[in-house]
């Protein structure tokens, strides 16, 4: 199983794109070769990024949309098509989180993050892959998180959305058996990407919650992830630390690990 061949009628659509390890994922399937479609709500970094790739000899159109909005969300394969170009692959990687405990939540904010993290994804696969399926080609990776692994408290929402976003892209992988089509979730461990801050924690006190060995790169996350598409692979978790931290944490019974977690998360220090 290899990335669809890029050609002149085709598109990588990645959304998140306009930052972090969305913003990666574009630069590095455009030196593959690839034209990418940059989806998010900010335009501006879009048209940056845009100018960037094709500096570099690539083609990437910009789409600013608001994955948030289900009637914007719904549009966005009509304005692919509108611009001549077929979806070959399609990247998930819009996604934010809150964080605290869901006692003191926000419940519009809780609302928004699960429309985001879980509802989008399952939205844009759906209106995605039957086009994939029909061509018999094409290639989705869907960005979950290590906290899939486990419980999370401090951002209960976001990590039982990335579980979610994990069990149905291994779904995908059986359904599209012998389609032509491939689905890969992304797990990335803790990268810095200004994420936490966005969520209401420095970087610093994110950092010093997790050993410094488990921190990797937004472009040693993107490269992994494009090679793990173009292998084929069900999962990809960037980093040795990560990948046996993940282990871990689904074999350490819950009532040890569960406060443990809570304890450690900055968001719910005293």
């Amino acid at each position: 199983m290899t990335l669809p061949a890029p050609n002149a009628r085709t598109t990588a659509v990645v959304t998140g794109a306009s930052s972090g390890i969305g913003a990666e994922i574009a630069r590095e399937l455009a030196r593959r070769g690839q034209q990418v479609t940059l989806v998010a709500r900010s335009a501006g970094k879009l048209a940056a990024l845009a100018e960037e790739i094709a500096a570099g000899g690539g083609r990437a159109d910009v789409l600013a949309t608001d994955l948030s909005d289900r009637e914007a969300r719904a549009g966005l394969l009509d304005r692919i098509t509108g611009l001549g170009l077929t979806p070959s692959i399609l990247v998930n990687n819009a996604g934010l989180s809150t964080m605290g405990a869901v006692a003191d939540s926000d419940p519009l904010a809780e609302m928004n993050m699960i429309e985001v993290d879980v509802v989008a994804v399952a939205d844009l696969c759906s209106r995605f892959l039957p086009g994939m399926v029909q061509r018999r080609g094409g290639a989705v990776l869907n960005v979950a998180s290590t906290g899939a692994y486990q419980p999370l408290p401090g951002q209960a929402g976001y990590g039982a959305g990335k579980a979610f976003v994990l069990s149905y892209t291994q779904s995908l992988v059986g359904e599209l058996r012998g389609t032509g089509v491939s689905a890969t979730a992304l797990c990335p461990g803790p990268v810095a990407t200004g994420f936490g801050e966005t969520a209401g924690i420095s970087d610093e006190d994110a950092e010093a919650a997790l050993p410094a060995i488990m921190w990797v790169s937004a472009e040693f996350v993107a490269k992994a992830a494009v090679d793990g598409l173009d292998k084929g692979r069900m999962v990809v978790i960037p980093g040795a630390a990560n990948r046996v931290a993940a282990r871990v944490s689904q074999l350490v019974p819950r009532r040890l690990l569960v406060p443990l977690l809570a304890k450690q998360h900055p968001a719910l220090r005293d």
